[in-house]
């Protein structure tokens, strides 16, 4: 079966709050975790994956498998986390995923569209679990790993050039953050994506101006992406991602020989305002009291799935 592409725009919105509130609930249960991530990045994971990619059917187990060791010729049992995602066919498309930090929205989202066991998130973080806190190319969903950080973007520049040579009609997408825009590699890929003319390439970036030590521009400026895309000569959408219609429009506009950006400007509190509080400091939930610890519980109590 085909992942959904015609899911309706309601559909995918009420999606995208269940995977904030489930990550939400896991960060409750677990004490702590990558939340911020999920308040902004949850309308990306829902319109890609209810709106945007064509996927075939997951080839991996619902349950997630043990860590089989690393990919090798005298290693049978690896199996890629991309399996997750379909079938590597040619009329399919093909996700990389690069905020590795983002892996628990990820896994959520799979949970949500049926690619990945209700209770997979009880494996989450545990010594010899593929459901790693930092997804790796074991991890469910992820198909390469991708860091240190921003690698992702060449990796998909050579998937989609590879796919040209062969004719593949599929196209390949990448999920990546703001923050990766400071590292040099990314803007030498954009360089290549556009001087090969892979527009069988799309790249959406959580734009919500946070890092792991403040906001993004307070630990190394990234100026107007928008432009900087432009000039480089990539066809570039700013849009609010958290607009479902907004977020999967580029994706159905004709391509032009121009490798697609689009820029999703969200909101790391979204659904759960009481993170405002701890800005600029919001890349990782840790409580600091069983007070505080009792206001994320009632927030999480009274979470509005409707929002």
């Amino acid at each position: 079966m085909l992942t959904d592409t015609t899911m309706s725009t309601e559909e995918v919105r009420r999606t995208a709050q269940r995977i904030r509130k489930r990550v939400f609930e896991h960060v409750m249960r677990s004490g702590g975790g990558y939340l911020s991530q999920a308040c902004s990045s949850a309308e990306l994971f829902a319109t890609l994956y209810g709106k945007v990619m064509v996927l075939g059917a997951s080839q991996a187990p619902l349950e997630p498998v043990p860590f089989p060791g690393v990919p090798g010729r005298d290693n049978p049992s690896f199996v890629s986390g991309g399996a997750y995602n379909g079938p590597r066919e040619p009329q399919f498309d093909r996700f990389i995923f690069s905020p590795a930090h983002y892996a628990l929205v990820l896994y959520a989202a799979l949970i949500e569209f049926g690619r990945l066991a209700e209770h997979a998130l009880e494996a989450f973080n545990r010594d010899g679990s593929t459901v790693e806190m930092i997804g790796a190319e074991h991890s469910p969903g992820v198909e390469t790993t991708t860091g240190s950080l921003a690698q992702a973007i060449s990796q998909a520049g050579g998937i989609a050039l590879g796919r040209r040579l062969k004719g593949e009609p599929g196209r390949v997408w990448v999920l990546m953050s703001d923050g990766e825009f400071q590292e040099g590699q990314v803007w030498e890929a954009v360089q290549a994506l556009v001087h090969y003319r892979l527009d069988n390439v799309g790249i959406y970036a959580d734009v919500n101006d946070q890092q792991c030590d403040g906001r993004v521009e307070d630990v190394m400026q990234v100026g107007a992406l928008g432009e900087k895309l432009r000039a480089f000569g990539a066809r570039v959408y700013d849009v609010d991602g958290h607009d479902v219609e907004a977020l999967a429009a580029p994706a159905a506009a004709p391509s032009d020989g121009r490798p697609l950006f689009v820029l999703a400007h969200t909101d790391p509190t979204r659904g759960v305002p009481l993170l405002a509080e701890r800005a600029p400091n919001l890349h990782y939930l840790r409580f600091g009291s069983e007070a505080e610890r009792e206001r994320y519980q009632r927030a999480f109590e009274t979470f509005d799935e409707e929002a």
